[in-house]
């Protein structure tokens, strides 16, 4: 019996990643193993809640350091009401986006406060992923596809290509400094394509 994982999907905005994580799931389903597919920020009643505050509105809604607590706040209540209930109950949980996200987009892009999320993710979360996929591909690409599907959670998108570029090289780095954790996967190909890396790996 294969013992439940957290596994994670990280990667620039329009990277593909709620897609691959749709077709892992998907995968892991078909050959037998109970999954929960989840999402961040959100994944709970009061974690959507945040998501609506923190994805929505003017770009300068909010500093980095009140996102950073913010994103935190959700991630706990992920984390208490999803996350490792589902665990212990068995299952393999899927989350489209976690604490990367945090480390890349509030710690090494808004500002030097990559020591600040670490601090407070030691003290309020404390838990990596078993397993985190990393779909790199061309910023100006994902840029474009984000911006197309006018979701309406548009804020970080509307920072514009600058930032999106230093998104994607500090996804890079968080997976040069834990390669026994992260793998990064080349998003430039078609969705078949990165499915079946990944479900190789999986």
């Amino acid at each position: 019996m294969t013992s439940p994982r957290f596994i994670t999907f990280e990667g620039i905005d329009g990277s593909g990643k709620s897609t691959q994580s749709r077709r892992l799931a998907q995968h892991l389903q078909d050959q037998g193993i109970q999954v929960v597919l989840t999402r961040e920020p959100g994944g709970s009643p009061g974690a959507e809640e945040i998501r609506q505050l923190v994805l929505t509105g003017d770009p300068d809604r909010w500093s980095a350091e009140t996102e950073i607590l913010l994103f935190t706040a959700a991630r706990r209540d992920h984390l208490e009401k999803m996350i490792e209930p589902s665990l212990a109950a068995g299952k393999t949980v899927i989350s489209d986006r976690f604490a990367d996200s945090t480390r890349v987009y509030q710690g090494a892009t808004r500002g030097d406060l990559r020591a600040k999320v670490d601090a407070l993710h030691a003290l309020m979360i404390g838990r990596e992923p078993d397993l985190t996929f990393i779909i790199d591909m061309d910023p100006a690409t994902a840029l474009q596809r984000g911006l197309a599907r006018k979701s309406g959670e548009d804020r970080f998108e509307d920072f514009g290509l600058p930032f999106q570029e230093t998104l994607r090289h500090g996804f890079l780095a968080l997976a040069h400094a834990d390669p026994s954790r992260c793998i990064v996967i080349d998003g430039n190909r078609t969705p078949d394509q990165i499915a079946r890396e990944i479900a190789a790996f999986a």
